[in-house]
């Protein structure tokens, strides 16, 4: 290329006027260096092909293979000609030709620079001459760029940092530097398509083990590895190459620069948060990973002062405990878990390891953020057994309760104000984990004293209020609700381990009273502000007054009055606010959970219970029919029925339309049996006889021989739906003389009498399909009983059936009966009104003002009409048989009087309208037929 002219631009008068005396005579000049490629830029650069077949002939030739010279010499010619970018459709003998150079490199090292030369212009887009060349081509683009990764085998420092420097433009292309006539660049991403498709990034990987003893060629691999892996499809096939571990086994080689660690990390970090995470884990899972990790976390937190150093090194805890949560026993092996636990308490418990002895945190956000991970690893450590030594050999509680104390002033902490706050929500959440594992280190420390002195605390009317700007410290701020909540959660987390020591501890330094006094100030506060948080505490305070007072009746009796009254407001809660989704629900649950631990057992708080109308709200809340709390409210029902006392306020209760407990009871056991397909007539009649009890849902099952320690399907039943309940709790009302029955209720009271029959025969039919399913035959005497059993159940089901159908019928025949005294009723109604209207119609025609009597007689007509509702209503209060045949006695005046017919004559078989119950009663469980009906007088 020739060298760049001077051309110089100015008001010259004469081409003869050279440059100084232009400059003497004070005009200005302006020089401009142009070249001959800026001259022509804006020209289209006319392409000539080459023939690159003859070029790729030269190395396949028998008579030319040997001219090496003449053959880079031609190759080199082709670097050059293709200098704006590589054709599309030139592509495949590109890569030909590329080959052939390379595989020359290892004997002659004169290829090195052509070859690199033709590797550099991969870094440029490819040019096209159709839209649709792109798509032609995409399968040979694809090949070509893994062949291209293939060629880092090329045992050569110079090319192998040119592919990476060639794939790393992918992502930052170059520019053609001329535009050529009939070709277009390729899209900007279309190598990245194309090379996701071809798989590079898998041969990348795998191209790890050739560079490892060089670390630029490393370094320079990685950075397009870090590249790379920014997509999912890469991070995937990268996976498959086991590059996780393979970069994280490799972390501590030597590199003065720092590179190496940073990029590693980043496509570590990469591949979990793009690629498959659970493949990855596994990998990282590996114990030469671990101690690579181990060694490099250790050597950044004591040896290193920068902030990118610091950074790195909390991105390395991270990893750590993504392996952990996976596999903690590499963990605990390689000795990682215990020196992470001695980082978490090195700041609050001493220790003489050489590896904290000059350690110091600085109040920054990086170490913030370490010692925050530090407590997220004690909480995964702790879900492994194994580790709980090594919790208690570090001290982890009595670190830990370090922060489970009243904050001071600002500025007496080491940490700013908020961070603290954030150190110790964060603090108390890790006890939560740790302390039900170390009973006896919590007891050590005295966990309980602590927790109430901080509870109490957490109700004065102290300065301190909360930041909320945390994670954990959520509805806390401007109040201490958060400190509470997490303190609460502690308590709850250790009472519900079930160790007597704790409870009674508890017990002996008053928390019951405690805690009843910090739930009436949380419920004052929760009718003011309708929050989460308050709900959430109150069900925390709930759920230990009822680990601590299940097993124990002096503590019950310590829950005394006071309980009792803070369960019945609770329970008063309005029902519509069980579906808010802010926890009423969960609140309403923990309630009747304090009812049976903490109330029922002991009388003189029982008692109270009924004396302020609890069984009434209990009732009040079967009523909801909530399928979710009907179980647990019945089981308080059964309970309460062992009281004498109980039993007057079930049968007094009255729900909506003035319903009474036993008309719920048996619609419960309806809507139980419709839901579990059970099968019954329209009238609730026993269906199948063999299996009275057996819904669909139970049939659908298959039978299954279990072990003689297992319940078996029939046995589980029981405990899965309500009817073994409401058949309690009837056992203790009766089953007779029940107010608000139907006589269709009573048929279907016949099969809940029968409960306790049906379900024994329904076992040992199990247990006679058991034997049969493993082919056991009974002795003859063993199968004459099974025999014996069933036939027997089946008879009690026919027995039943048999009843059912004859108060069916008797029913049938009161509703019969009923209607045509209705007809009788109405007939006599219309003679009535005959008589009235006919002596009216006389008297008006014996009077002179009959225009004003008229007038009288239709204002009487309209008063008829309108008590004739009236009329009605009282009838129907009424029974049937009492309604009367009226006579009419008309005087001579105005005045009507209308007497009932006397009492002597209502009397008829209709008297009675508990006909079907008397001829059909149920005593003792059993059905009996009435010997006869005795008829009024």
């Amino acid at each position: 290329m020739p060298a760049p002219q001077e051309v110089t631009r100015g008001p010259v008068q004469s081409s003869s006027m050279t440059l100084t005396e232009a400059k003497q005579n004070g005009r200005p000049v302006v020089r401009l260096l142009v070249t001959d490629t800026d001259l022509v830029q804006k020209e289209p650069v006319q392409f000539r092909p080459m023939d690159l077949e003859r070029v790729i002939k030269l190395f396949e030739d028998p008579f030319s293979k040997d001219f090496i010279e003449r053959q880079v010499k031609a190759v080199k010619k082709v670097g050059k000609h293709y200098y704006n970018g590589i054709l599309l459709k030139d592509l495949p003998q590109m890569m030909k030709l590329l080959n052939a150079s390379a595989s020359k490199i290892e004997d002659h090292r004169d290829f090195i620079d052509p070859v690199c030369d033709i590797v550099k212009l991969f870094g440029l887009p490819f040019l096209k001459e159709k839209m649709s060349d792109e798509v032609t081509y995409a399968q040979t683009v694809a090949e070509s760029l893994s062949q291209l990764g293939c060629l880092m085998r090329v045992p050569s420092s110079q090319v192998r940092i040119q592919i990476c420097t060639s794939v790393a433009s992918f992502y930052n292309p170059q520019s053609t530097k001329l535009p050529m006539d009939g070709f277009q660049p390729t899209n900007v991403t279309y190598k990245l398509q194309m090379a996701e498709v071809g798989g590079l990034a898998e041969t990348l990987v795998l191209s790890l083990a050739v560079v490892e003893n060089n670390l630029q060629e490393k370094l320079a691999l990685l950075k397009v590895l870090q590249l790379l892996s920014s997509t999912t499809e890469n991070c995937k096939l990268m996976a498959r190459a086991q590059a996780a571990c393979r970069i994280c086994s490799r972390l501590n080689d030597s590199d003065p620069s720092g590179q190496l660690l940073f990029r590693s990390s980043e496509i570590l970090w990469n591949l979990l948060e793009n690629g498959p995470k659970e493949d990855v884990i596994n990998q990282l899972s590996n114990i030469e990973c671990i101690y690579s990790l181990k060694d490099s976390f250790v050597r950044l937190l004591t040896s290193s002062n920068r902030n990118s150093d610091r950074q790195m090194r909390n991105d390395l805890l991270v990893i750590a405990t993504l392996i952990a949560e996976n596999s903690r026993p590499p963990m605990i092996e390689s000795g990682f878990a215990k020196q992470l636990i001695l980082f978490a308490t090195f700041s609050e418990v001493k220790s003489h390891n050489p590896l904290v002895k000059s350690l110091k945190l600085l109040h920054n956000h990086e170490d913030f953020e370490m010692k925050k991970l530090l407590f997220n690893m004690l909480v995964v450590l702790s879900k492994d057994l194994s580790t709980v030594q090594l919790l208690c050999d570090g001290k982890v509680v009595l670190a830990l309760f370090n922060y489970v104390k009243a904050n001071e002033k600002h500025g007496v902490h080491d940490w700013p104000a908020a961070r603290y706050e954030d150190l110790q929500l964060h603090a108390i959440a890790t006890l939560t984990s740790v302390a039900p594992l170390l009973v006896e280190d919590y007891m050590t420390c005295q966990g309980n004293t602590r927790i109430l002195l901080f509870l109490e605390w957490c109700c004065s009317q102290d300065s301190f209020f909360g930041q909320g700007n945390c994670f954990h410290g959520t509805g806390g701020r401007g109040n201490k609700h958060a400190q509470m909540r997490y303190s609460l959660r502690l308590l709850r987390s250790v009472v519900s381990v079930g160790d007597e020591a704790v409870s009674q501890d508890l017990c002996d330094q008053g928390a019951i009273s405690q805690l009843l006094g910090i739930i009436k100030k949380i419920m004052a506060s929760a009718e003011a502000h309708n929050d989460a948080v308050l709900l959430e505490i109150q069900c925390d305070l709930l759920f230990i007054l009822s680990a601590v007072c299940e097993t124990d009746l002096h503590r019950k009796e310590l829950f005394g009055t006071e309980g009792v009254d803070v369960v019945l407001k609770l329970l008063k809660t309005d029902p519509t606010r069980f579906h808010s989704g802010l926890g009423h629900n969960k609140l309403i649950f923990c309630t009747l959970d304090c009812v049976w631990s903490c109330i029922i057992g002991c009388f003189s708080s029982e008692d109270y219970f009924l004396e302020k109308e609890g069984m009434f709200i209990i009732l009040d809340l079967l009523a909801l029919n909530l399928k979710s709390m009907n179980n647990l409210v019945l089981g308080i029902l059964v309970e309460f029925c062992d009281n004498p006392k109980t039993l007057p306020h079930i049968t007094t209760w009255r729900g909506k339309n003035d319903e009474t407990a036993p008309k719920l009871l048996v619609q419960l056991w309806k809507q139980d049996e419709e839901e579990l397909g059970v099968r019954r007539d329209q009238y609730g009649r026993i269906i199948d006889a063999k299996r009275p009890l057996v819904g669909q849902l139970q049939e659908d099952q298959e039978l299954i021989p279990m072990p003689a320690s297992s319940y078996s399907i029939a046995v589980m039943e029981v405990a899965e739906n309500i009817r073994a309940k409401i058949y309690s709790v009837f056992s203790k009302l009766g089953f007779e003389n029940l107010p608000g029955l139907s006589a269709l209720d009573y048929v279907t009271l016949s099969i809940i009498s029968r409960y306790l029959d049906f379900k024994v025969g329904e076992v040992w039919c199990e247990l006679a399909a058991e034997l049969k399913a493993e082919s056991i035959r009974p002795v003859t005497s063993d199968q004459e009983a099974l025999d014996v059993i069933e036939s027997a159940a089946e008879n009690i089901s026919k027995l039943v059936a048999a009843h059912q159908t004859e108060m069916i019928e008797n029913h049938q025949q009161m509703e019969l009966m009923e209607e045509q005294q209705k007809y009788a009723e109405i007939k006599v109604n219309n003679k009535q009104r005959e008589i009235v209207l006919k002596t009216w119609d006389n008297f008006l025609a014996r009077t002179s003002n009959y225009e004003a009597l008229k007038k009288a007689k239709r204002l009487q007509e309209k008063s008829i009409e309108s008590s004739r509702p009236k009329a009605r209503a009282q009838n129907a209060s009424v029974h049937p048989t009492q309604i009367p045949n009226l006579n009419t006695t008309v005087p001579c005046g105005p005045v009507v009087t209308v007497e009932s017919t006397p009492s002597k004559l209502t009397g008829g078989p209709l008297a009675d309208t508990e006909l079907a119950l008397r001829r059909v009663p149920i005593r003792g469980g059993a059905l009996q037929k009435a010997k006869g009906v005795k008829l009024m007088d």
